[in-house]
Protein backbone atom coordinates (compact mmCIF):
# COMPACT_ATOMS: atom_id res chain seq x y z
CA UNK A 1 0.00 0.00 0.00
CA UNK A 2 2.96 2.35 0.90
CA UNK A 3 4.23 2.13 -2.97
CA UNK A 4 0.79 3.03 -3.74
CA UNK A 5 0.98 6.06 -1.64
CA UNK A 6 4.30 6.93 -2.68
CA UNK A 7 3.45 6.79 -6.58
CA UNK A 8 0.26 9.66 -5.75
CA UNK A 9 2.44 11.55 -3.95
CA UNK A 10 4.83 11.70 -6.75
CA UNK A 11 1.74 12.27 -9.28
CA UNK A 12 1.05 15.28 -7.07
CA UNK A 13 4.32 16.84 -6.96
CA UNK A 14 4.46 16.66 -10.87
CA UNK A 15 1.21 18.35 -11.13
CA UNK A 16 2.50 20.85 -8.37
CA UNK A 17 5.76 21.16 -10.39
CA UNK A 18 4.17 21.64 -14.22
CA UNK A 19 2.03 23.99 -12.16
CA UNK A 20 4.88 26.09 -11.20
CA UNK A 21 4.10 25.56 -7.29
CA UNK A 22 7.86 24.47 -6.71
CA UNK A 23 7.59 25.04 -2.88
CA UNK A 24 4.52 22.96 -3.04
CA UNK A 25 5.86 20.28 -5.30
CA UNK A 26 9.18 20.39 -3.02
CA UNK A 27 7.62 19.45 0.16
CA UNK A 28 5.94 16.73 -1.46
CA UNK A 29 8.51 15.15 -3.12
CA UNK A 30 10.64 15.47 0.82
CA UNK A 31 8.30 12.93 1.52
CA UNK A 32 8.48 10.81 -1.61
CA UNK A 33 12.62 10.75 -1.30
CA UNK A 34 11.85 9.70 2.53
CA UNK A 35 9.85 6.60 0.68
CA UNK A 36 12.34 5.92 -2.03
CA UNK A 37 15.92 7.52 -1.00
CA UNK A 38 17.69 5.96 -4.54
CA UNK A 39 15.03 6.96 -6.51
CA UNK A 40 17.50 9.59 -8.57
CA UNK A 41 14.13 10.83 -10.61
CA UNK A 42 12.82 11.95 -7.65
CA UNK A 43 15.67 13.27 -6.38
CA UNK A 44 16.14 14.99 -9.88
CA UNK A 45 12.55 16.83 -9.76
CA UNK A 46 13.09 17.46 -5.78
CA UNK A 47 16.35 19.64 -7.30
CA UNK A 48 14.63 21.50 -9.88
CA UNK A 49 12.00 22.13 -7.45
CA UNK A 50 14.31 23.39 -4.77
CA UNK A 51 16.02 25.26 -7.25
CA UNK A 52 13.09 27.32 -9.65
CA UNK A 53 11.92 28.22 -5.77
CA UNK A 54 14.82 30.01 -4.84
CA UNK A 55 15.81 27.24 -2.32
CA UNK A 56 19.49 27.20 -4.08
CA UNK A 57 21.63 25.51 -1.48
CA UNK A 58 19.08 23.04 -1.25
CA UNK A 59 19.62 22.04 -4.85
CA UNK A 60 22.81 22.24 -4.78
CA UNK A 61 22.88 19.66 -2.11
CA UNK A 62 20.18 17.27 -4.06
CA UNK A 63 22.47 17.78 -7.28
CA UNK A 64 25.76 16.68 -5.48
CA UNK A 65 24.06 13.45 -4.14
CA UNK A 66 22.89 12.79 -7.70
CA UNK A 67 26.25 13.23 -8.63
CA UNK A 68 27.57 11.14 -6.37
CA UNK A 69 25.79 8.47 -7.51
CA UNK A 70 25.81 9.15 -10.75
CA UNK A 71 28.69 11.26 -12.38
CA UNK A 72 27.86 10.76 -15.92
CA UNK A 73 24.44 12.38 -15.17
CA UNK A 74 24.71 15.38 -17.71
CA UNK A 75 21.32 17.59 -16.58
CA UNK A 76 22.33 17.13 -13.09
CA UNK A 77 25.89 18.48 -14.00
CA UNK A 78 24.46 21.46 -16.27
CA UNK A 79 21.22 22.08 -13.34
CA UNK A 80 24.75 22.44 -10.31
CA UNK A 81 26.39 24.69 -12.81
CA UNK A 82 23.60 26.94 -13.05
CA UNK A 83 22.53 26.68 -9.04
CA UNK A 84 26.08 27.91 -9.02
CA UNK A 85 25.56 30.83 -10.77
CA UNK A 86 22.89 32.17 -9.13
CA UNK A 87 24.55 31.73 -6.53
CA UNK A 88 27.21 34.24 -7.34
CA UNK A 89 29.64 31.52 -7.63
CA UNK A 90 30.66 31.77 -11.06
CA UNK A 91 34.32 30.13 -10.87
CA UNK A 92 32.58 27.25 -8.95
CA UNK A 93 30.01 27.11 -11.67
CA UNK A 94 32.31 27.12 -14.83
CA UNK A 95 34.00 23.29 -14.58
CA UNK A 96 30.47 21.82 -13.98
CA UNK A 97 28.77 23.66 -16.94
CA UNK A 98 31.97 22.84 -19.64
CA UNK A 99 31.51 19.01 -18.44
CA UNK A 100 28.04 18.65 -19.06
CA UNK A 101 28.60 20.90 -22.36
CA UNK A 102 31.33 18.23 -23.01
CA UNK A 103 28.90 15.26 -22.44
CA UNK A 104 25.96 16.81 -24.56
CA UNK A 105 28.14 18.00 -27.23
CA UNK A 106 26.49 21.70 -26.72
CA UNK A 107 29.44 24.56 -26.83
CA UNK A 108 29.49 27.11 -23.70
Amino acid sequence: MAAHNTANEYRMAKFYFDSKAYTDAARTLEGVLAEEPTNLSVRMLLARSYFHSAQLRRAEAELLRILEADPAEDYARLMLGRTLERQGRTEEARPHLRLAAAMTGETV
